[in-house]
């Protein structure tokens, strides 16, 4: 009883990412850059997405669900790293601890399953042109979209119950800029070896069996170009498929890496580094590599742009 009166009466310490060096000032100021950016990128795209009728289209639609959680993910950590800086205080307190584990969970998973099935879509567009209608309708990627967030959700809960019940019984600082689950083990005064095995289990469902369903995807999505005549087809699709594993991999390598690692292998910079790219790079990069390289969505956005330019004359 002690033990968990302890833990829920105390507020965290988050040692943050930034110090008050010169360097680390740039990098506060770089950090607030792209954390403008990531928002405004993933707003205009789900307003295109929303206003133009083109893009009223399974792919679009699961490319909304996934700019909304970066938008999320991203305003769940930056805005907390940005108060913290300025303001010098570095608490957290357990109930706000508690929602950034759950809701950074919650949107981790879930977009891990998301990508798994704008993979899917990828596959069933190109591999299979004619049966594309059945395989992805409305109502398949409406079920896609709403299995990744409840998953994420259920999977997140579970998650987050089980590390807020540990007992913290000695430092309560977190060498990390957010309340991550690894950085949070290192401060319980009991044995979580069991839970580990737990969160193993969680990381081989939802990093290594969703990465291995989009790897074979683009796999088979760029042995269908390869037979194909058109060399512009094949250059195309193969720069898209390129620039679409590179988000995957910076994406799913430092998580793998972080989540499915003993708790003694962790070191604070080390995690510290690979979770930038999965909280803070690729939010800002995936609008831009899924979307914004596209044409169809480069003429929605100048015909939203005229359309606003003609209201106001």
């Amino acid at each position: 009883m002690g033990y968990e009166k302890h833990t829920f009466s105390s507020d965290f310490i988050i040692l943050g990412l930034f110090s008050a060096s010169q360097t680390n000032l740039v990098l506060f100021y770089l950090t607030f850059f792209i954390y403008i950016m990531t928002i405004t990128e993933n707003t205009v795209l789900i307003l295109l997405i929303h206003k133009d009728i083109r893009l009223h289209t399974p792919m679009y639609f699961l490319l909304s669900h996934l700019s909304f959680m970066d938008i999320l993910h991203i305003s769940n950590i930056v805005p907390k790293m940005i108060a913290d800086f300025l303001s010098g205080r570095k608490t957290i307190s357990f109930a706000g601890c508690g929602f950034q584990i759950f809701l950074s969970l919650t949107l981790l998973g879930g977009e891990c399953l998301l990508l798994a099935a704008m993979s899917y879509d990828r596959y069933a567009a190109i591999c299979h042109p004619l049966r594309y209608p059945i395989l992805m309708n409305e109502h398949v990627s409406v079920l896609m979209a709403g299995g990744s967030w409840l998953v994420g959700t259920i999977n997140s809960t579970v998650h987050t119950a089980h590390v807020l019940h540990l007992p913290f019984c000695g430092s309560r600082a977190i060498d990390h800029f957010f309340c991550e689950i690894p950085a949070m083990l290192k401060l319980s005064c009991i044995d979580t070896s069991h839970y580990e095995q737990g969160a193993y289990v969680s990381g081989i469902i939802f990093l290594l069996i969703t990465f291995s369903m989009i790897s074979a995807s683009y796999v088979q999505v760029l042995l269908t170009v390869l037979q194909m005549k058109s060399s512009e087809a094949w250059k195309k699709s193969f720069s898209t498929c390129s620039f679409h594993m590179i988000v995957v991999i910076m994406y799913y390598g430092p998580f793998i890496f972080t989540y499915m690692r003993p708790k003694r292998y962790h070191t604070p910079g080390q995690d510290k580094f690979l979770a930038i790219f999965y909280t803070i790079l690729t939010p800002t990069l995936n609008p831009l590599i899924y979307s914004l390289r596209n044409k169809d969505v480069f003429l929605a956005m100048k015909n939203m742009l005229k359309s606003n330019f003609l209201h106001k004359k």
